[in-house]
């Protein structure tokens, strides 16, 4: 009796099976990995148009806000600055608190000139990463971190601003941008919406398949800066959010140098925020950085 048959006619079924899963790993590798390697660009910076309508409100409404702001490599950023208003329509306050704002990575920020409704007393510096709306250049880690940089430059110096209260305030992609410039200037305050870790680690649970960490380009790794930061922070973030998961927030939260808070919303996702509570939490948070005058 030949004890081995039985393994022997195992082998038989198991080794067509084994050669079709490493074509498969060796088509991920030579195919699909590069694929997404080069295309990653465009996957992430998912780079948004101005809308003409939205251009011809604000140009009517904030007919003076419009600006254009020259950072490294002779690219201008286009965008707006609004300084707080003493008053509904009225005139502007001297050396008022701003915020500084960087959006999503589909995000053009023109349409969010109406949170200076939200957000009496603040000014807003709204600004387009390259290559989104009408800023010139190309989008990178590397391009956003250093412009963010340029924008605090450029505002810090502006005679309606007071250079102690800026607050850096980031949504999903721009969370990791005013994280950055929270480790490299000095702010009052940090406010982040739907915040990560690292964008790499988020990443890697959408495809746990890929080798995030040898094919990511723009990592934008927050949580590796939070612990040196003592500015105070208020993050935001949705229960219900599959693109950015609450445990990637919960990780750069707990790694923060400074005073931190985390509110977790049961209603709304990554793109539809719970009104009005959100601007009461952001609200509430800026307060005692800046009381109404």
């Amino acid at each position: 009796m030949n004890l081995l048959a039985p393994l022997d006619s195992a082998w038989h079924f198991l080794w067509p099976l084994l050669r079709i899963a490493a074509m498969v790993a060796l088509g991920l590798c030579v195919v699909v990995y590069p694929t997404l390697y080069l295309l990653q660009d465009r996957l992430l910076f998912l780079r948004a148009p101005m809308d003409p309508r939205t251009l011809e409100w604000a140009r009517t409404r904030w007919p003076d806000a419009e600006v254009r702001i020259p950072v490294a490599d002779g690219i201008a950023l286009h965008g707006w600055f609004l300084p707080a208003a003493a008053t509904s329509g009225g005139p502007a306050s001297p050396r008022s608190p701003l915020l500084i704002y960087f959006g999503g990575n589909a995000e053009e920020v023109t349409a969010l000139l109406s949170a200076r409704e939200q957000l009496p007393g603040w000014g807003l510096l709204l600004v387009n990463y390259r290559g989104y709306g009408l800023s010139g250049g190309k989008p990178s880690q590397a391009a956003l971190l250093g412009d963010a940089v340029a924008l605090y430059d450029w505002a810090h110096q502006r005679p309606e601003v007071d250079a102690r209260r800026i607050v850096a305030w980031g949504r999903s992609l721009g969370a990791g941008v005013a994280v950055h410039l929270a480790a490299q200037r000095p702010v009052a305050g940090v406010v982040l919406l739907s915040p990560y870790d690292s964008l790499a680690a988020v990443a890697q649970g959408h495809y746990p398949w890929v080798p995030v960490r040898w094919l990511f380009r723009h990592p934008f790794d927050a949580v590796s800066l939070a612990p040196a930061i003592t500015a105070p922070l208020l993050a935001l973030a949705m229960a219900g959010d599959r693109i950015m998961p609450v445990g990637h927030s919960r990780r750069l939260v707990q790694a923060w140098g400074g005073p931190h808070q985390l509110v977790v919303f049961d209603d709304g996702d990554h793109n539809n925020l719970p009104e009005p509570a959100y601007w009461t939490a952001m609200g509430d948070f800026l307060r005692p950085l800046a009381p109404t005058r």
